[in-house]
């Protein structure tokens, strides 16, 4: 099985688990950071890196693209016109804002899906619309093998 096949598979696993800022705990409670670290140690046993504490604003004061950064760091990029199942998605939530919200993409073609958890919905599988797709700042893949 590939990584982003073992991605989608667990995140499918935590679709249910109530949002929680700054969690990472499947059943229990998570962010989208959450849930994306959480796949990863599904995949990899382990984290990438320590995660420091962090608002729900992600820096957008300093305007850091933390998110991207560490994205870039660990996952590999891809073209935004190469959609594929299993890649994270980084979205900028505001025209001009710094990217702050990740998702999973568990479906291509003509009704594509991503797998995200949000305040007030948690863990959901989603229909990557428009609205949605227009908010994509970066894609990427997981890596295949160890890190």
């Amino acid at each position: 099985m590939t990584a982003a096949e073992r991605a989608i598979a667990e995140a499918r696993a935590w679709i249910g688990t109530p949002y929680l800022h700054q969690a990472s705990t499947r059943c229990a409670g998570t962010d989208c950071l959450g849930l994306l670290r959480g796949v990863w140690r599904a995949i990899y046993g382990g984290e990438p890196e320590p995660v420091p504490a962090y608002t729900a604003d992600w820096a957008e004061p300093q305007h850091r693209e933390v998110l991207f950064e560490a994205a870039s760091r660990w996952l590999v990029s891809k073209p935004l016109n190469e959609p594929a199942v299993g890649d994270v998605l980084l979205f900028r939530m505001r025209e001009g804002a710094i990217a702050k919200h990740l998702g999973l993409q568990s479906e291509v073609g003509p009704h594509p899906k991503f797998i995200h958890s949000y305040t007030g919905h948690g863990v959901v599988e989603s229909s990557l619309s428009q609205p949605w797709q227009r908010r994509i700042a970066a894609r990427f893949a997981f890596p295949e093998g160890t890190t």
